[in-house]
């Protein structure tokens, strides 16, 4: 293990039971041969035996941060746990380098009848800090904590909040070599996030080493250099932050659309999928709400950057295309295709279409398909954002509403920006002295 590594994991592997009666007699099996100097089997599942990871390899460096993503039974979890020695593993090698803590479970290590003072002292010295240290540090980490008024009320009245702030303050201030941090920060509140994040900058600079599960991927691309992706316990792909969320996104729309199949759509929904080129690309929004009288209809849409890549994890300040493909079902003059884009809170930011762009695209033949492309520059700063779309006609002064399609996907926006409000105002600031 080279100095500039502070995790290496090779091969590594880790089984359970589904079953807790044969958990227990297994356990004492195992115990059993390793008394006698017997191996066990490790390649090997017994009955109710599943792998929650598979051959997991990997390096982190020195002052790396990296994120780990993947849905719900992954193996992140189980993961971080081997990293942080909580469990063994059935096979494979972890090493690290340095002290290691960890904020992998709610309130892990602290007891609910101690008090948030004694309970800073025992999670610490189990850190390895010496009771004057923890002394020294004990005003800071009430501090960061935001705990002053609570902090000798047992912690069994703590909220979810409050059990996590202390327990990441916990961790952050016994200096840790490598930090392991689990779901547990989306429990804070914003501010708190804040404060967390510039302490993951302050380790960072010192050569520290991150590694934490989200599943809040704008937390990824705007704060990790690395991320992996976690597939029923398999590494899926080890890239950069905006790659793998990129693939995570298409690996959940895949996934989706064939869950949609297995449910029983009709042979009609089925060809009709297999017309669209785009299938799969992109994550959209199953609960999107659409209404229209289909005289004209949109079948999909999605974002590409200028290369025809697909994109859902967006650079500030790039160009990008917003594709729409629109069906018209009889023959008529092209309807008028829309888009709109707000913010989390539902508040529209920004929109336009074929009409206010002077886009003549004459009468179409019933069954006819167009890809309508919006090519504009990303002014929005990082965030998460829906992209809504719509298409329609001005029929006797009115307009008149073909398809519309709320909320149709997300994309996330990540880049360097002041972060003040939703757009970069882009302005010139000039100056000039008064006598």
């Amino acid at each position: 293990m080279t100095s500039d590594v502070a995790i290496q994991v090779q091969g590594l592997g880790k089984k359970y039971c589904r079953s807790l009666r044969r958990t227990l007699a297994y356990g004492v099996r195992d115990v059993a041969r390793d008394v006698f100097g017997m191996t066990p089997a490790w390649s090997e599942l017994r009955r109710d035996e599943f792998w929650a990871l598979t051959d997991v390899s990997f390096e982190v460096k020195r002052g790396e941060c990296l994120g780990l993503v993947g849905p719900n039974g992954a193996g992140k979890s189980t993961l971080l746990k081997l990293l942080n020695g909580v469990t063994l593993p059935d096979k494979g090698m972890i090493r690290t380098h340095g002290r290691v803590g960890a904020l992998i479970e709610l309130g892990a290590g602290f007891h609910p009848m101690l008090t948030g003072r004694e309970n800073i002292y025992l999670s610490s010295a189990i850190l390895g800090l010496g009771k004057e240290e923890i002394t020294d540090k004990f005003d800071a980490i009430v501090e960061f904590a935001g705990l002053e008024d609570f902090i000798d009320s047992p912690v069994k009245y703590y909220s979810s909040g409050m059990y996590v702030r202390l327990g990441f303050a916990v961790a952050v201030h016994s200096a840790p070599d490598i930090l392991l941090v689990d779901e547990a920060l989306a429990v804070g509140d914003v501010l708190f996030q804040a404060k967390c994040f510039a302490k993951f900058k302050e380790f960072k600079e010192r050569g520290a080493t991150i590694v934490f599960v989200t599943h809040s991927l704008d937390l990824v691309t705007s704060h990790c250099d690395r991320a992996l992706l976690l597939g029923r316990g398999r590494v899926l792909c080890d890239q950069s932050p905006k790659a793998v969320v990129d693939e995570y996104n298409r690996s959940i729309a895949t996934r989706s659309e064939g869950d949609q199949h297995r449910l029983g759509e009709g042979v009609a929904e089925k060809a009709l999928f297999k017309e669209i080129e785009w299938s799969g690309l992109f994550r959209t929004n199953p609960t999107e709400d659409r209404y229209g009288g289909r005289k004209a209809e949109i079948l999909e849409a999605g974002i590409f950057d200028v290369d025809g890549v697909p994109a859902q994890v967006l650079e500030r300040n790039h160009e990008y295309v917003i594709k729409v493909k629109v069906r018209h079902n009889e023959s008529m003059p092209a309807a008028i295709v829309a888009f709109t884009i707000k913010d989390a809170d539902g508040r529209v930011l920004c929109g336009t279409n074929t009409l206010y762009q002077n886009v003549n695209m004459g009468r179409m033949q019933k069954e006819e398909t167009i890809v309508v492309a919006f090519r504009q520059t990303t002014r929005l700063n990082p965030g998460e954002y829906l992209l809504s779309l719509g298409c329609g006609a001005l029929e006797n002064g009115d307009y008149s509403v073909y398809d519309r399609r709320f909320d149709y996907m997300t994309f996330q926006i990540v880049g360097d920006s002041p972060r003040v409000g939703l757009f970069d105002p882009e302005c010139t600031v000039r100056w000039e002295r008064m006598n």
